[in-house]
């Protein structure tokens, strides 16, 4: 039943993008589809329970580094203005974005973001549920 109502829910939501596109001077753009974060690896699950979608706005100044951190669940930020750097701390891999690039964050492993000359705004969307945290130390 679950499997059923996730799929009516994906189908609902599909017909509504098409619905959008269709109407006059509408335009839908995928910003970004993936099932594994950045580095390559592919999303296990969400957490169990209800789902519980959070999207927050955060500005890092410049010259600033984040503490390394891991993400409990799925999220991808997308740059709003500025510049960042992502840094995995076990293998030392980077991905640079700037401003319109989309980002599949990493699940379960220690990495940061560092800015430069430029600070950078994100909007970061995360796919959890009530009780779980969006990031740990």
């Amino acid at each position: 039943m679950k499997r059923m109502m996730g799929g009516l829910a994906a189908w609902v939501l599909a017909a509504g993008v098409a619905v959008a596109a269709e109407s006059p001077g509408v335009q839908v753009q995928t910003l970004m589809e993936s099932s594994a974060s950045w580095d390559g690896r592919a999303y296990e699950a969400y957490p169990p329970g209800p789902p519980l979608l959070t999207v927050l706005r955060i500005t890092i100044p410049p010259h600033s580094a984040l503490p390394w951190h891991t993400h409990p669940i799925p999220n991808a930020a997308y740059v709003l203005s500025g510049e960042l750097t992502v840094e995995k701390q076990g293998t030392g891999e980077t991905r640079w974005l700037k401003q319109g690039d989309v980002l599949p964050e990493i699940v379960g492993e220690y990495h940061r973001g560092v800015t430069g000359d430029q600070g950078v705004v994100l909007i970061v969307f995360y796919a959890g549920s009530r009780g779980v945290p969006l990031s740990q130390q």
